[in-house]
């Protein structure tokens, strides 16, 4: 059982930020599944398989520092801050490029034609 006894306000906080940017991951993720995989290529972005397994690997990492039962956050806290850069980055340049992508349209290299 997960218990915040004997934590401080500063580990409250800190533990907030923890599960904020893991809601930021499971809604880059989420999105990046929703999309069409051609709306990548036509972005002129990642091919969504990529995108999908650097999403998942940063909800995955997202997720063990939300539950800290991985030890390795304790020795290894960059590794939560770098997948919430990579959902950033998705969600940032990546998701409004494929979002204004019209689905059947038909797009050339400076936009639709």
């Amino acid at each position: 059982m997960f218990s915040f006894a004997g934590y401080g306000p500063v580990d409250y906080f800190f533990y907030a930020l923890l599960v904020a940017a893991f809601v930021v991951e499971a809604w880059a993720f989420i999105d990046a599944i929703r999309h069409p995989a051609a709306a990548y290529v036509a972005a002129s972005k990642q091919t969504k398989p990529i995108w999908l397994i650097i999403l998942g690997v940063a909800l995955l990492i997202g997720l063990g520092g939300v539950t800290q039962q991985i030890g390795l956050f304790n020795s290894l806290l960059a590794l939560p801050i770098v997948a919430f850069v990579a959902s950033s980055i998705y969600l940032v340049d990546v998701r409004p490029k494929i979002k204004a992508i019209k689905p059947g349209a038909r797009q050339g290299p400076y936009g639709p034609w």
